[in-house]
């Protein structure tokens, strides 16, 4: 019988399901994702197997052979339905196809795929039936189910699509509810065996009172890391007035810093930062910047450029903030609700939003497992996009007990 069964892993993000399926005895032997940050996180907590890059231009033969399973969440923003222009025709709802084709080539014995709750309704049902009938079709038994994280132990309410698959005949089992909702009613649902679903008091609570810092803190016997995030809590704040187009001011300042001979480690050096001018060089909506106003100016006394753009870029006024969601204050006697990867909520505090740490453990991530990126948004994103640790490791558990009993009884034949 194997020691290990072994993992390929697609869209890893952060590695919040593969440090699931670690932690319940799986070896990962090689891992993707595109985005540079989530790499460098990965490789810092859980190890230099990820490869930095867009998978549809990874081949075949650079993915090793001999997987037990291929796991991931293939990108979701298409299928989100915090996405109100989600379409069924969305280039990012195809990204599954690169996880069949590996599938397809690899054979592994079990895949475990995830999405978000709006897979379900897309198309009225027809995108989430078309996925199922294609990974039919390359010889996999298919089950899909949605999970509630609260119900595995996660302090988070986050509802989430599981897509299993098993080329071996075998039912695809779930992991059964630990967790539940806990009840007030004299006759209700409510089954002794099961443990109260965990609150965001019950999590975070010991952290409210602590100052926002990017250095390492010991509270409560705890070593805590990324306690970081965003103070601006209010309904107003200050935009630019005037539309202005990233790719223009992106080649504006190359062409002008280009002129004056300055790379960008000398601006980052130039204004005390670290990584942070690159953005502003880098033509990219997803990782691109403008710098704010008063960056520009420091820009402008040292590239020396002209007043083209200066206008558009320094004219603040004040906006009101378009979405009720941004303003949305956490639970805090329940499990928070799902964290995303855009603007976390507003802690009960009233003073902040919630940090990249809080935001970990309502993921389960553990104390010791430290966010990389220039940026706390960016380790925000990272989060938001990940699968809950403890409610990946519940899932990696049950697989692991059908494929230890699957071998045994073959060994016994």
């Amino acid at each position: 019988m194997k020691n290990k069964f072994k993992i390929i892993s697609l869209f890893a993000g952060a590695g919040g399901m593969d440090l699931g399926f670690k932690n319940a005895g799986f070896e990962i032997i090689w891992a993707n994702d595109i985005d540079p940050d989530s790499v460098k996180t990965y490789k810092k907590n859980i190890g230099e197997h990820i490869v930095l890059g867009d998978i549809e231009r990874i081949r075949n033969n650079n993915i090793p052979d001999g997987a037990d399973l291929v796991i991931g969440g293939f990108p979701c923003q298409g299928f989100s339905i915090a996405n109100k222009g989600r379409h069924i025709d969305d280039s990012r709802n195809k990204l599954y196809k690169q996880m069949l084709r590996v599938i397809r080539v690899k054979k592994p014995k079990y895949f475990v795929a995830e999405n978000v709750e709006g897979i379900i309704t897309l198309g009225k049902g027809a995108v989430l039936q078309k996925i199922i009938k294609d990974f039919k079709s390359i010889g996999y038994k298919v089950d899909f189910k949605l999970l509630n994280a609260a119900d595995y132990g996660v302090p988070q309410s986050r509802k989430r699509v599981f897509i299993i698959g098993n080329r071996l005949g075998l039912e695809n089992s779930y992991p059964n509810i630990s967790h539940q909702i806990p009840s007030t009613n004299k006759v209700s649902l409510f089954k002794d065996h099961l443990d109260k679903h965990i609150s965001t008091k019950d999590a975070i609570g010991f952290l409210s009172k602590i100052r926002l810092t990017n250095k390492t803190l010991y509270v409560k016997n705890r070593t805590i890391h990324n306690h970081i995030g965003d103070t601006n809590v209010h309904d107003e704040f200050w935009g630019r007035k005037y539309d202005v187009n990233q790719f223009d001011i992106c080649d504006y300042l190359k062409k002008w810093r280009k002129k004056a001979g300055i790379s960008t480690q000398k601006v980052d050096a130039h204004f005390g930062y670290a990584h942070t001018a690159g953005h502003w060089f880098r033509k990219d909506n997803n990782s691109g910047s403008i710098p704010n106003p008063d960056d520009w100016r420091g820009l402008k006394k040292l590239l020396k450029f002209d007043n083209k753009y200066d206008k558009q870029v320094t004219t603040l006024v004040k906006k009101k903030i378009r979405f009720e969601q941004s303003l949305r204050v956490t639970n805090w006697d329940r499990p928070s609700d799902t964290i995303t990867a855009t603007s976390p909520e507003i802690h009960v505090n009233l003073k902040r939003r919630l940090s990249v740490r809080e935001c970990a453990i309502l993921q389960s991530f553990p104390d010791d497992f430290i966010f990389e990126g220039a940026t706390f948004r960016s380790m925000h994103k990272q989060i938001g996009n990940a699968v809950p640790v403890l409610l990946a490791e519940n899932i990696a558990k049950k697989i692991k007990n059908i494929l230890i009993k699957k071998e045994t009884l073959r060994a016994a034949s």
